[in-house]
């Protein structure tokens, strides 16, 4: 019995040392047992991180300077970027419809033109566009998420601008957005116009009627947007003729 005692005494560890654990030595704490295994060329490592002394240095700032905006408001043709895979040209044509004529076509087209508002997606977010649109063409035409279905019915003032065009630029479009900005609320934002049914270099003619609005454009990969205005603005149709062609993915009915 007082066998059990003195072993359970033992393994708790609380009872006395025993002569042999006596004699022996303390043990040694770890951060002391570092400083005495330490070799002399660890100290003075150690030495020399300590007096080291931080020093800020104020971050180079690399600055691009934006290029100064260009106003194109006179009649003629401008390159607005180079790049490899062409060169990106404007040919503007103030009053290419007469100011009386254009007063006519703008009343039609916002009577006639079936316009409608349609849903924008953008990062899997619906939204109303900002402004009405129509398509008139043989092909549909999907962008920005949204697909405008084939409507081969064209009005017949939209026909005879389209003929009229193709006769003054000497190219051939197939098709037609319509866009309609009714105040200075309503805006496109920044696009390209580079969908794949467009073609590797496409050709747009674009004709406004109405209020007077900014038209921004950018280099690649920066686009161009119609936007917001602070000012109030009249009614506004721009027509942008195009040409689309097949999309191969697209298998016949």
């Amino acid at each position: 019995m007082e066998d059990k005692r003195q072993r359970a005494r033992v393994q708790g560890g609380w009872a006395t040392p025993t002569k042999s654990q006596s004699a022996a030595q303390p043990a040694t704490p770890a951060r002391s047992r570092l400083s005495q295994t330490a070799g002399p060329a660890w100290r003075s490592k150690e030495q020399q991180l300590c007096d080291r002394q931080f020093v800020f240095k104020e971050p180079q700032l690399v600055v691009r300077a934006a290029p100064e905006p260009r106003v194109i408001d006179r009649e003629g043709v401008y390159e607005i970027s180079l790049s490899p895979t062409g060169v990106s040209r404007v040919c503007l044509y103030p009053g290419f419809v007469d100011l009386k004529e254009a007063g006519w076509i703008l009343e039609r087209l916002c009577k006639d033109v079936p316009w409608k508002q349609r849903m924008g997606i953008r990062e899997d977010v619906t939204y109303p566009q900002p402004r009405l649109t129509a398509w008139y063409g043989e092909l549909p035409y999907t962008y920005s998420g949204i697909t405008m279905e084939p409507n081969p019915h064209w009005l017949p003032v939209l026909w005879t601008l389209k003929s009229r065009i193709e006769e003054n630029t000497g190219h051939t479009f197939n098709s037609l957005l319509c866009n309609f900005y009714r105040d200075e609320k309503d805006s496109v934002d920044w696009h390209s116009d580079d969908e794949p049914s467009l073609g590797s270099c496409p050709v747009i003619a674009s004709l406004s009627f109405g209020a007077t609005r900014t038209f921004e454009m950018r280099k690649k990969p920066l686009p161009h947007r119609v936007p917001k205005e602070y000012h109030s603005r009249e009614p506004r149709v721009n027509l942008t003729f195009r040409t689309v062609y097949p999309d191969p993915r697209r298998t016949p009915r």
